[in-house]
């Protein structure tokens, strides 16, 4: 039970962190970068904390070393350099290249578990993460014997594969961490907590960048739907999402993380033929398709037990 449990807060999550793709074609038109990554996270901190302050600073005293390194680790790699590879890569490539290469999250993910978790890899995975990368790379509309990049989008193509590492490197460090707790740490993180901390971390590294931006210039001239697009952006694509991710790497191993990561541009799809009203054609409806048949696959596998 507490294996679908932990598949459903996955779903839950990556389900979320999908919505951001929309949300940053609102708020990229009027505000830089480092900018939202700043302001999205002080808005988790300021509707949080008022509830979760006293537990949070319980926790801070009864936390390791490794609990430290690991908070630290999740706020680098899976907030900081993500955003930041991801929304610098963006602009010195295509739409198309990108999907491509993001695409590779789940075989990354995957490959990192086998090394550094030494997580049994069967062929049923081994099938599943293949379903799922190729249907990611199917819903950018992309013919796979057609497929080529370009040498001119090199520096933004190397960029959006870092990205894809972060990404990675923040999903196995959650489930390491998750492994590991019972022998190294004194406290069971609470998923909010977890939460708070990593997203202060983060918005240490953010704010000075976000200074140089200007910020204050460029929010005085947002509307009504940017401010919406910013508290989703902190409260639900941040905050929600990580909270369940946390959920969901407890109860899952990192095989499933990866599959269930397809999720992200599975809604971006749906989200942009609802709301832009955007066309698709057969590859993307048999990526959608793979995409979800790979989680089926994967989540046939021999069950791990629950971290509790």
């Amino acid at each position: 039970m507490k294996h679908i449990q932990g598949k459903i807060y996955l779903l839950g999550a990556f389900s979320l962190a999908g919505t951001s793709v929309i949300t940053g074609r609102i708020l990229s038109m009027k505000l830089s970068s480092f900018t939202i990554t700043a302001i999205s996270l002080g808005m988790v901190l300021v509707f949080l904390l008022p509830f979760y302050g006293s537990k949070t600073l319980k926790t801070i005293h009864l936390l390791a070393k490794s609990d430290w390194v690991m908070i630290l680790f999740q706020a680098v790699f899976g907030i900081f350099l993500f955003r930041t590879f991801l929304l610098f890569g963006v602009r010195l490539t295509n739409t198309v290249e990108a999907g491509i290469l993001t695409g590779t999250t789940p075989a990354i993910t995957s490959l990192m578990a086998f090394f550094f978790l030494k997580e049994r890899l069967s062929g049923i995975t081994v099938l599943g993460i293949g379903f799922t990368v190729t249907g990611i790379i199917l819903l950018q509309g992309t013919d796979l014997l057609s497929a080529q990049f370009s040498d001119g989008h090199l520096a933004g193509n190397t960029l959006i594969i870092c990205a894809a590492v972060s990404e990675s490197a923040f999903n196995i460090i959650s489930r390491k961490h998750k492994v590991e707790a019972k022998d190294v740490s004194k406290v069971q993180l609470d998923p909010v907590v977890q939460t708070l901390l990593v997203s202060a971390i983060a918005l240490l590294l953010s704010i000075v960048p976000a200074i140089c931006e200007r910020p204050l210039t460029s929010l005085s001239t947002i509307g009504w739907e940017e401010w919406f697009a910013l508290v989703w952006y902190g409260l639900v694509v941040t905050a929600l999402a990580f909270i369940f991710f946390y959920e969901g790497a407890k109860r899952c191993d990192a095989y499933v993380i990866a599959a269930f990561s397809g999720m992200i541009p599975l809604v971006s799809m749906l989200l942009s033929i609802i709301l832009l009203r955007e066309k698709i054609g057969y590859n993307q409806c048999i990526g959608g398709f793979l995409i979800i048949l790979s989680m089926a696959l994967i989540g046939k596998r021999e069950k791990v037990e629950p971290i509790t």
